[in-house]
This record gives structure tokens, C-alpha cells and sequence, in this order.
């Protein structure tokens, strides 16, 4: 299969938050952020492996900044590595000022989607070839990360976890 790059991926949701989807204190509800999060980098998984996608794992988020009622709000999210079957998905949550345009960071999440036939089996998607130093930092770190998921959950041995080794003996 032909590589693909990040950018081939990247989908940018933007939209505004309403008063039917903040909490008591007028911020956006964590659960509504994930939902959006889920939306984008599902196109992002799809646009990557031109294939059905399903949530496989949200193996990190951070809710870093509250989302106000009224916000401007931007969900970028982008394949940041791909696997044999499953892509790891990184996603930015970005709040718009109003008057001036300036973008704040306001939260960040990392999925794994899956690629599935019509039948729902895994099937294989392309590789990814990271061009920018964040898509490269973000693409080795991505084998760090399912190192440590793969140990974490007893599905491979501390020693094999070679990239984890390699982290940690840096002098």
C-alpha cells in the first residue's frame, strides 16, 4: 500500500457551543467535547483508510481549559501512526476568541480506530509517512504509547517493549 501523510487525514470541525450542551457552571460538557472529538477523528481514520472506522480506544484526554457557553470551538484531528489494522488518531481542541481571533489549546485527545470491512473484520490500511517535526514526534511516540498499553494490559513482556527501553535508558 501507497503511504499516506497526516495532512491527507487532518479534519478541522468547527461550530459554537450552545446553552443545551454546557454543565451548572455554562461550560461545555466533557461528554458532548468527546463526542465531537470521536466525530472528527473518526473522518480522520476514515480519510486515512478509505474504510469503515470504529473506536477501538480513548487512550488519552486532557481537559486542560473549561469551554465556555458561546465559545468558538475547533476539533483538529489528524492519524498521527498507522498499524497492520488500527491507526492512532491525535486530536487538538482549540477555543476561538470572539473579537480578536486568537486560538487558545484548550484540550487534547489521543484514539485508536480500527478499519473494518463491510463485514465488520479488520483490514489493512496504508502506512503513514510523517512530514512535519510535530507528525514525526507524534508518530514515535504513538509506538511508546502502544508499548505501554500492550504491557499495561499483559499483552507483551516489559523487555520486549524496546522503544519504552530506549526512552528510558537515554543518558
Amino acid at each position: 500500500m501507497t503511504p499516506k501523510t497526516p495532512s491527507e487525514s487532518r479534519t478541522t470541525m468547527t461550530d459554537m457551543v450552545l446553552p443545551s450542551e454546557t454543565n451548572a457552571l455554562q461550560n461545555l460538557f466533557g461528554g458532548e467535547l468527546l463526542a465531537r472529538m470521536d466525530r472528527a477523528a473518526s473522518i480522520a481514520a476514515g480519510r486515512h483508510s478509505r474504510r469503515i472506522t470504529v473506536t477501538a480506544s480513548v487512550n488519552h484526554v486532557a481537559f486542560n481549559l473549561a469551554v465556555p457557553l458561546g465559545s468558538v470551538v475547533t476539533v483538529e484531528a489528524a492519524v498521527s501512526r498507522a498499524y497492520t489494522t488500527s491507526m492512532e488518531v491525535y486530536i487538538d481542541v482549540w477555543i476561538e476568541d470572539r473579537y480578536n481571533g486568537k486560538r487558545t489549546k484548550a484540550n487534547e485527545a489521543i484514539y485508536t480506530f480500527v478499519a473494518v470491512d463491510e463485514t465488520g473484520k479488520p483490514t489493512e490500511v496504508p502506512p503513514l509517512q510523517p512530514e512535519t517535526d510535530l507528525e514525526k514526534e507524534r508518530y514515535a511516540g504513538a509506538l511508546r504509547r502502544k508499548q505501554l498499553s500492550l504491557v499495561l494490559a499483559g499483552k507483551m513482556k516489559p523487555n520486549e517493549a524496546t522503544e519504552l527501553k530506549a526512552l528510558f535508558m537515554q543518558g
